[in-house]
């Protein structure tokens, strides 16, 4: 790439299945800001990111709402998010155990503790309302 040229990320997608849950999850219990919350045809994208990084953004949508997506594709997309295994993301914190602490008290699901990883990364791992594993890693 050129050394002119300078990509970055801008917007991440993730799935949801109740927007008012992810809304809540997102909102509540993560604390980030909600920058858009846009409905169309009886579905909804909720557009959240952590209110000091403005120009960072997930798009939390439907995840039927793709064009050309068969019906027995649906339901293998709902399968998968029921189980937790569709989608994810990799969030980061200085404080791991105050982020950690944080969710614990605000009845996230669980599913990893923090916890010292053999690559030598620390990390914990949530589920939002829809299913999508949070992995969290700490800063260092």
């Amino acid at each position: 790439m050129d050394a002119n040229v300078t990509v970055t990320l801008h917007a991440s997608f993730l799935p949801h299945d109740d927007p008012d849950a992810s809304l809540a999850f997102y909102r509540d219990t993560l604390g980030f800001e909600v920058r858009d919350d846009v409905g169309y045809d009886g579905l909804r994208w909720i557009t959240v990111g952590p209110a000091d990084q403005p120009r960072v953004s997930i798009v939390l949508r439907p995840p039927a709402a793709a064009p050309g997506i068969t019906d027995a594709e649906r339901r293998t997309i709902a399968e998968m998010m029921a189980k937790g295994t569709y989608t994810g993301i990799l969030l980061a914190t200085a404080d791991l155990d105050g982020a950690y602490a944080l969710l614990r008290d605000r009845d996230a699901e669980i599913v990893q503790n923090p916890t010292e990883q053999p690559d030598g990364v620390r990390d914990c791992a949530v589920r939002d309302p829809a299913g999508n594993l949070l992995r969290i890693q700490e800063l260092r």
